[in-house]
C-alpha cells in the first residue's frame, strides 16, 4: 500500500514539473529515512564507540573488515556472551571496524618483545584537517588517534620529529610521565625496542596487567600502509605523553 502511494504522489509530482516541490519531497522522504536509521541502529552506534577505556587486566582487540563477535572471541578462548556483557554491545551481531573490543584476562599472554597485530589503514584513519603531520607517518597517526579519543590535536608541528615529541610536550606544558595511560601518547627515543632513528610514537589503547602497554601506531614494521597495534615496555627511553 505504502509503495502505491509514494508512486502515486511520485507521478503527480513528476506531471507537474515543479522542481522546487520534487525537491521539498525528496527533503521529506530523506528526514523520513534517517530518522528511521537513526531510532533502529542510534543505540549500537552510541555504545559502540561510546565505550570506556578496557581495563588493566583486559586485552584490547581493534576489529577489523569480516570480523564477528562469535570469532573474536573464539579466537580468544571466550564467548561472545562474555565480550557482549563486558564491552555492553546490545546487539552482537553488529559491531563496527576500529571497534575496540575488551577481551577480559587477555594479560595472561606474555612477550618479551614488541609483538604487532596489523589491519588496513584505509578502513581505519582518515584524514584530518586540523592536522599538519604527513599522512603516513607515526606523527600523523599519533596526532589524529589522540585527536579522536580526546577531542584536541598536540600544539607542536615544528622541530617535532618522533624522539622530539617529548621535549615540545614539556615546552608546550603538557604532561611527560614514565607511566602509562590509557589514551596517551606513547614516545620512544631512536633505537628503543625497534624504532629506528627518529625515533617513534604512538597512542596507548590499553595497559596490560604485566606493565607492557599496546599502542596503535603507524609507519612501524615491515608494512608502513598500516595502522598497528604494538606491544611495548615501559622503561628507558619510552615516556607517555598528555594534555594537563
Amino acid at each position: 500500500m505504502e509503495k502505491r502511494a509514494h508512486a502515486a504522489i511520485w507521478q503527480y509530482l513528476r506531471a507537474h514539473r515543479s522542481a522546487r516541490t520534487i525537491a521539498a519531497y525528496l527533503l521529506v522522504v530523506t528526514v523520513i529515512g534517517i530518522a528511521f536509521l537513526s531510532s533502529t541502529y542510534g543505540q549500537s552506534v552510541i555504545h559502540a564507540f561510546a565505550q570506556g577505556p578496557c581495563s588493566s587486566s583486559d586485552q584490547t582487540y581493534i576489529v577489523r573488515p569480516g570480523d564477528t563477535l562469535n570469532a573474536i572471541a573464539k579466537s580468544h578462548h571466550t564467548t561472545w556472551q562474555k565480550l557482549a556483557a563486558r564491552n555492553q554491545i546490545a546487539n552482537p551481531n553488529l559491531i563496527f571496524i576500529a571497534q575496540r573490543v575488551c577481551i577480559p584476562g587477555g594479560n595472561n599472554v606474555q612477550a618479551s618483545a614488541p609483538t604487532t597485530t596489523h589491519f588496513t589503514l584505509s578502513n581505519v584513519a582518515y584524514l584530518g584537517s586540523g592536522n599538519p603531520f604527513p599522512y603516513g607517518q607515526c606523527t600523523w597517526w599519533a596526532n589524529e588517534r589522540y585527536h579522536q579519543l580526546h577531542g584536541v590535536y598536540v600544539p607542536w608541528s615544528t622541530n617535532a620529529n618522533a624522539w622530539q615529541w617529548t621535549a615540545r610536550a614539556y615546552e608546550n606544558g603538557w604532561q611527560v610521565s614514565s607511566q602509562p595511560t590509557v589514551g596517551s601518547i606513547i614516545d620512544l627515543q631512536p633505537n628503543v625496542q625497534g624504532a629506528y632513528g627518529l625515533g617513534h610514537v604512538g597512542v596507548v589503547e590499553s595497559v596490560l596487567g604485566n606493565g607492557q602497554v599496546v599502542a596503535s601506531s603507524m609507519n612501524w614494521g615491515s608494512n608502513p600502509g598500516q595502522v598497528t597495534s604494538t606491544r611495548f615496555r615501559p622503561g628507558s627511553g619510552v615516556t607517555f605523553i598528555s594534555q594537563n
